[in-house]
């Protein structure tokens, strides 16, 4: 698979969760769509979507409720691609959204593999294939980044990193699509900058693309240690988005209370 084999599954993807074409990410201009709801989509995105924003680099290509058709556009046309989706400008599209109960709740980075620096990396420990069934054990708190404890049947595999018996990192798979699999890694704190996690995710990403899957690595802006690693394990960054949901569910991911009179019914 040539990384532009990957780039041209990945587009489609988008493409197919963002009611648009694959090209619509290379225009000059940017895209507004409906979003409407698609089986094919990644199994952790709710469609349709209120609001979601992609971005290749181009341009920006949003997949909105037609009741945010038109301020979406307007907000689009006021900023270059890469400033939508920033602070302080995102506090108006935040603004707007908020007479329907919405908000801005998650802004990541995606990253693809690069063929040509994606190689076996070694750590000094010894590691090892694991299959669904090996994974049982290790659906805790250690472990959550690597594995999908909501959604265990999406864990198709993975890989450990073992100090003697003991797993001292662990880099999972789930297969959120039928042609992208998105991978987590864990290490513990005792045993980090040591390459362990470089080690795990390239021999991971690997492995998926030797199953026929495309690996691909998220992280949120902000988390300058995991960008690290996935450039480190040879990731590239290709693509970013941000999406909206109700406020009552920001509200319950950060355990802030709202008053009653403040709730709203809302699109999710």
């Amino acid at each position: 698979m040539t990384n532009k084999d990957i780039m041209r599954i990945a587009t489609e993807q988008s493409a197919l969760e963002a009611n648009c074409s694959p090209e619509d990410f290379f225009r000059s201009e940017n895209i507004v769509t409906i979003s409407t709801g698609n089986k094919g989509a990644r199994r952790n995105l709710a469609l349709p979507a209120y609001c979601n924003l992609i971005s290749y680099g181009s341009n920006i290509v949003a997949s909105v409720n037609p009741a945010v058709k038109e301020t979406v556009e307007k907000y689009l046309e006021q900023f270059e691609p890469g400033h939508c989706f920033g602070t302080p400008n995102i506090y108006l599209l935040n603004d707007a959204f908020r007479r329907d109960g919405m908000c801005i709740c998650f802004m990541a980075e995606f990253f693809l593999p690069d063929v040509e620096r994606l190689k076996e990396r070694e750590c000094g420990f010894r590691m090892e294939m694991l299959r669904p069934e090996d994974l049982t054990q290790f659906y805790v708190p250690e472990w959550s980044n690597a594995l999908t404890s909501g959604c265990r049947e999406l864990d198709v595999l993975a890989v450990g990193a073992y100090d003697g018996a003991r797993l001292v990192g662990l880099a999972g798979c789930s297969a959120d699509c039928d042609t992208m699999w998105q991978i987590g890694i864990d290490v513990l704190p005792e045993y980090r900058r040591q390459g362990i996690a470089s080690a795990l995710t390239s021999r991971l990403a690997l492995e998926i693309l030797a199953a026929g899957r495309v690996p691909y690595y998220c992280v949120a802006w902000a988390n300058v240690k995991s960008v690290r690693n996935a450039v480190q394990s040879g990731f590239i960054p290709a693509w970013v988005e941000l999406n909206a949901k109700t406020i009552s569910f920001s509200n319950a991911l950060t355990g802030r209370k709202v008053p009653e009179n403040t709730k709203k019914t809302c699109p999710t």
